[in-house]
């Protein structure tokens, strides 16, 4: 399958496409992920001509979103002009979570993709490890009702970690 964004053949990942429905995300490839958390290459994004017309929600508001980042080019604000978004999709589109009241032991505002390192050894309730100390944990979200809790994935399982025990990296 696909990256539903750029179409490389490459090895995908989930990427969290938040402010919408729980849960949604969209399944592109490691070029595309990073260029959305770190600095877009305008020219790898001329693909958004096609994807921003996807059929799946998560890929057209990341489509909307990523033209909205690259504005300041006239063939992206071309194309945002050209995009036609029901109320609801234009309502996630712009309901990108800005800073929260999640922190990290050191008082650092995180954020949904966010990079985490665990400063404890945590005994993970209902599995039978120990996420140690050391660990880093890509891509976390942030669970909305509670600022003292992100969620992200360590040893394979999805766990709820508590904010005082990582540090943003």
């Amino acid at each position: 399958m696909p990256c539903t964004l750029c179409a490389a053949d490459d090895p995908l990942v989930a990427h969290p496409v938040p402010g919408g429905p729980a849960g949604a995300e969209a399944q592109i490839c490691q070029v595309c992920d990073a260029q959305i958390i770190g600095t877009p290459d305008p020219n790898h994004w001329r693909c958004l001509s096609s994807s921003m017309w996807s059929e799946d929600a998560p890929t057209q508001v990341l489509a909307a979103r990523m033209l909205a980042r690259l504005s300041d080019h006239d063939w992206a604000r071309d194309l945002s002009d050209q995009l036609w978004l029901d109320d609801d999709m234009r309502a996630w589109v712009d309901n990108i979570p800005r800073a929260s009241d999640h922190k990290d032991s050191n008082g650092v505002p995180l954020a949904a993709g966010d990079t985490v390192v665990l400063i404890k050894d945590l005994p993970v309730k209902g599995a039978n490890f120990t996420a140690k100390r050391g660990t880093a944990v890509h891509r976390i979200s942030l669970v909305q009702d509670n600022p003292a809790h992100i969620e992200g994935r360590v040893e394979g399982q999805r766990i709820v970690i508590l904010t005082e025990f990582v540090k943003k990296r």
